[in-house]
């Protein structure tokens, strides 16, 4: 550390000027902060933390939303109609008895066509998780068969 000195009028000494290491590395001593410097790579990490509960919160909304139009239409299933394009459907529905499988079931409601196509046109109309049905369930049943 160099330090210039001068005499005062009075015989005290006064500090000109400091060279220390912080003034080299452009710290500034005197009020004791420091300046933050990021780089590229940092600026990149910060901006991605900062977007990533913007995204999360776009997506939920857009879940939700998605959610909503699924329910608004579940709401006309349950009615017995279905809108599609503005015009009301209505469905067959059939309660499945004890023992009874969708392979059955397409057998008899659709005898000439294909028990796997008519399973998938069920599966798809009613919203089933899998081609697993229990006794006393209500199925709606696909007006092209």
């Amino acid at each position: 550390m160099s330090t210039a000195l001068g005499m005062t009028a009075f015989g005290g000494t006064t500090v000109i000027g400091t060279n220390t290491i912080g003034d080299r590395a452009g710290i500034d001593t005197h009020s004791g902060r420091t300046r933050l410097h990021l780089t590229r790579r940092g600026r990149v990490v910060f901006t991605t933390l900062a977007a990533i509960p913007i995204a999360a919160v776009a997506l939920a909304l857009a879940l939700n939303g998605g959610i909503a139009a699924a329910e608004g239409a579940n709401i006309g299933a349950h009615l017995g109609a279905n809108t599609v394009a503005g015009v009301a459907t209505a469905f067959d529905y059939v309660t499945i008895r004890s023992g009874q499988s969708l392979w059955q079931l397409a057998e008899t409601i659709a005898p000439t066509s294909d028990p796997r196509d008519v399973i998938a046109e069920i599966v798809s109309l009613n919203q089933l998780p899998s081609e697993n049905v229990q006794p006393g369930q209500r199925l709606a049943l696909p007006n092209t068969f």
